[in-house]
């Protein structure tokens, strides 16, 4: 896909790891648009049933934005092709068809820990390292920028209101174990986070596929996380079960006026 994002197909689940390893795997708007085709090129094949994301090496899952790749943006530049492009990667991804599985293998910091709590359903399907110690974290003030994504959200949602303030507003990290504990993360490994995120995939493998879809719009329209479109797909697919869509389609295709009959 791009020569910051790799993409590996195994079995029914592809891997999706940005290769960056030399900047932590932080992110660029190049790397943002890799992720986004490639999530498009992935929705249409039907064998698929998860999608593990990933970081290169052993030190960063992400580390969050690519300040050199950013910061000569134009204010206007920086809107667009950061914010707002991140914002519908997130939105994308909330919305995609098959669970997506983070596996943290190192920090996960600023944009990188919205990228995790992106990548979710009520809490970031997420496998850590156990290891990672001090990993997860915001240090946004630094930088002189605003939460973006689904950090400020998704930690409200899912962590106490003590622990959200120390996290967001004093730039405070937590260790894997702790954000854990706050309820952040749902899974922990002693072993290699992406061999856990792999065995949690074959288990969703083994679930009728359309259950688990139906289920993840259910639990994102409950949440509010993309809602709209959410109730908009569970009302078009169950309309699109019954005669009256066929029939609605065969009279607009032969030019007739349609006949809804009862079922």
């Amino acid at each position: 896909m791009s020569d910051a994002l790799t993409v590996e197909r195994r079995g029914a689940t592809a891997v999706l790891t940005i290769d960056n390893a030399a900047k932590w795997n932080a992110l660029s708007p190049a790397i943002l648009e890799a992720l986004g085709a490639a999530l498009d090129e992935l929705e249409g094949d039907g064998e698929l049933r998860a999608v593990v994301l990933t970081g290169a090496g052993e030190r960063a899952f992400c580390a969050g934005a690519d300040i050199k790749a950013w910061g000569d943006l134009s204010p206007f530049e920086f809107a667009r092709r950061w914010v707002v492009a991140g914002h519908r990667l997130f939105d994308r991804v909330a919305a995609f068809p098959v669970p997506v599985i983070a596996a943290i293998n190192g920090h996960a910091l600023g944009g990188g820990l919205e990228l995790a709590a992106g990548w979710s359903w009520r809490r970031p399907a997420t496998c850590a390292s156990r290891r990672a110690t001090r990993s997860l974290g915001c240090p946004r003030p630094p930088s002189a920028s605003s939460p973006a994504g689904r950090v400020p959200t998704a930690c409200r949602a899912r962590c106490p209101r003590r622990w959200y303030a120390r996290w967001r507003w004093r730039g405070r990290r937590l260790s894997a174990e702790r954000a854990h504990q706050v309820g952040f993360l749902n899974d922990l490994t002693d072993g290699p986070p992406l061999d856990a995120a792999l065995a949690l995939a074959a288990r969703v493998a083994g679930l009728a596929p359309r259950s688990v879809e139906v289920a993840k719009y259910m639990l994102g329209a409950a949440t509010g996380e993309a809602r709209d479109a959410m109730i908009d797909a569970l009302g078009g697919g169950l309309i699109a079960t019954t005669a009256y869509k066929a029939e609605g389609v065969a009279s607009f295709r032969e030019k007739r006026k349609p006949s809804f009959k009862g079922e």
